[in-house]
């Protein structure tokens, strides 16, 4: 019975088998039993994969998958990213809530809004409402330095909030990072998927089992299993 009980504290410590689920693989997932994340192959790449996992009975299985956009100049990590220079931000971040053009696709459980012609996006370091969501711009926040989001009406079809630098803002490290449909192209910073995947990651997430979303890399110091 004790070699017994010996072997099982053993087989805790070690880490997971290389061909574990990615989520079982990584160092922190957010605490929830949902997670997406967000892959690309090194840190250069503007091209990668989202997937979105379940963990029920202690075990984590992939619910989805899709291709994936990040930024025109690749991934860094968020710690050390600076507004401006288009690289999607690494690590592990909450999913405050979801928004739209179109209405909320049925089943989505986020708390949705709905874009409307006076909906900004503050990205100017110098106002009060640096990267927050305004109805209708402040006077300390200037027009050339925030997303006018009616006008992305292909991306911004539906997103979801990312938490990167979104709690306690520290200005000049950037603004506006979503989870939302992909253009045409690579993206300013954000991570984009399919407009049909899109709705289905909004109507599998449920708030309740605390979705977060990880981005990262396949290996090196921005790899996804360091978070």
């Amino acid at each position: 019975m004790r070699l017994a009980l010996v072997l099982a504290s053993v087989l805790l410590l070690l880490p997971p088998a290389e061909g574990a689920p990615l989520p079982a693989r990584m160092a922190d997932t957010g605490g929830g039993t949902q997670l997406i994340t967000a892959e690309a192959p090194h840190a250069g790449s503007t091209t990668g994969t989202v997937s979105w996992w379940d963990r029920r009975g202690g075990r984590w299985a992939r619910a989805g998958s899709t291709t994936a956009r990040f930024g025109a100049n690749g991934l860094v990590d968020g710690a050390r990213r600076r507004q401006g220079t288009s690289t999607t931000p690494t690590g592990l971040y909450s999913l405050p809530y979801a928004f739209g053009i179109q209405a909320a696709p049925p089943g989505t459980g986020f708390a949705y809004r709905r874009v409307t012609r006076d909906s900004w996006w503050c990205q100017d370091n110098r106002s009060r409402s640096y990267n927050r969501w305004v109805e209708g711009l402040p006077a300390d926040c200037r027009a050339a330095e925030s997303e006018h989001l009616l006008t992305y009406g292909r991306q911004y079809a539906h997103a979801l909030v990312t938490g990167f630098n979104y709690a306690r803002p520290v200005r000049g490290r950037g603004a506006g990072i979503f989870l939302h449909v992909a253009g045409d192209g690579p993206t300013a910073g954000c991570v984009s998927v399919p407009l049909r995947a899109m709705e289905r990651i909004l109507a599998w997430a449920e708030p309740g089992r605390r979705p977060h979303i990880a981005i990262g890399t396949a290996s090196g110091p921005t790899a996804l299993t360091r978070y």
